[in-house]
């Protein structure tokens, strides 16, 4: 086994995910595959994984020859391919991760356009509220909120957006408006959680001042679309992406709460190896979703 045929195999081993499920795609028995993997470990002298019967988790060691790897690799098809004379043409299975609410209601039409316009690309979205680690899980790319968890990935805004604090007009009339981020502990507030945030503390900011406040209330969830809901029915106070409630805003169904305070930043970002790059596939998914939700009636207010 060579170098080359080393990375490709372990590279195919994290997208697959199990050593059954590599085996399945290319046709072996498990045990020859954990063999190779074993015989691959032995020759770098390292350990790559850290096996149970449940799940494996990537070494260090596992992490960078993993990710490094993939640059090498992508390098040497991208020589190859100018080499050869041959166009970059788009083709290949694309692993995609995304947050349920936004993957649901916003990218997957931008993906349907994509499929059209690169048919020789295989799209597998997949859907999760859980916390992503692109390498280990061995996905190309992931649209993710916020600010790039990881210096080391490229990370490429598709969106401006921010976050809100919201209510139902009836949920206002019966408890009253808060007039600063103090008030908000008083309040009936519908408590998200997210991956990215503390559960039920919310950071407001205003003249370089940030102030964290506890909240509580009789609802919460970790499903977005139930505490729109929730919060259209006039339960409570809610936070959400103003992505997602811009046309309740401008309809009249919600009213903004605290508008002259800031909430953490949520622009929307594609992230992917620092060299993906090289991957024609990548280069088209990040081109296309750029000037997808580039277009004046995709953007959510400043």
């Amino acid at each position: 086994m060579d170098g080359y045929s080393d990375l490709r195999f372990f590279q195919q081993l994290i997208q697959a995910g199990s050593l059954a499920a590599t085996a399945q795609e290319q046709g072996l028995s498990p045990p020859a595959v954990s063999r190779r993997l074993s015989l691959l470990e032995q020759r770098l002298g390292v350990r790559l994984l850290q096996r149970t019967t449940r799940r494996m988790r990537l070494t260090p060691e596992g992490e960078t020859y993993l990710l490094e790897g993939t640059r090498l690799l992508q390098a040497l098809d991208a020589l190859e391919r100018e080499v050869s004379g041959a166009r970059s043409t788009p083709r290949g299975l694309l692993r995609l991760a995304c947050t349920l609410g936004f993957g649901s209601k916003r990218l997957a039409p931008a993906l349907s356009a994509f499929a059209r316009e690169y048919p020789e690309i295989e799209v597998r979205l997949h859907l999760t509220e859980r916390p992503v680690h692109l390498v280990e899980q061995g996905f190309d790319a992931m649209v993710c909120f916020g600010d790039p968890p990881d210096s080391r990935l490229t990370a490429r805004r598709l969106l401006h957006n921010r976050r809100v604090l919201c209510a139902a007009p009836a949920y206002l009339q019966r408890h009253g408006r808060p007039r600063s981020p103090a008030d908000l502990g008083t309040h009936r507030c519908i408590v998200l959680r997210e991956a990215d945030e503390r559960y039920g503390t919310w950071h407001l900011q205003r003249d370089g001042q940030t102030h964290s406040v506890k909240v509580a209330g009789p609802m919460s969830t970790n499903d977005g679309e139930t505490a729109l809901l929730w919060a259209l029915d006039g339960h409570g106070i809610l936070q959400r992406s103003l992505w997602d409630v811009a046309p309740l805003l401008a309809g009249g169904q919600l009213q903004q709460v605290l508008p002259d305070w800031q909430l953490p930043g949520a622009d929307i970002y594609l992230l992917h190896a620092t060299q993906t790059e090289l991957s024609a596939r990548i280069r088209a998914l990040s081109e296309f979703l750029q000037a997808w939700f580039g277009r004046g009636e995709n953007h959510c207010g400043a």
